[in-house]
């Protein structure tokens, strides 16, 4: 997504956003790909790399959005787009994270020996 917005928006895509969220934007253009590489190559850091992104990703979309989200709450809960999606992807990441970098590390439970 962030991606396809500095595509079609250029380096003002999000120049109604604070401005760290602006910078943490444009990083993801190239943590978020590391990241996924780093977890394709079962590299105990792209998990903590991936989890920290998702967390700034998160926490960066709650802030701009928070106003908003306690104005119109409704709004926020139709469709699974957005901070809903975002969020419970977010769930997903931090849930899976430490046992997915124990079963690259070769510690995680289904991987030991009886």
């Amino acid at each position: 997504m962030h991606a396809y917005q500095v595509g079609s928006g250029g380096l003002h895509a999000y120049a109604w956003w604070p401005v760290p969220s602006q910078v943490l934007f444009h990083a993801l253009l190239v943590l978020d790909p590391l990241a996924a590489v780093l977890v394709a190559r079962a590299r105990p850091t792209g998990v903590w790399l991936g989890a920290g992104v998702m967390a700034a990703d998160l926490t960066a979309n709650w802030w701009a959005n928070w106003d908003d989200v306690l104005r119109r709450p409704l709004a926020y809960l139709q469709g699974m787009v957005g901070l809903p999606a975002m969020t419970l992807f977010g769930l997903f990441v931090f849930v899976t994270a430490a046992p997915l970098r124990q079963a690259f590390l070769g510690t995680g439970p289904a991987l030991r020996r009886p």
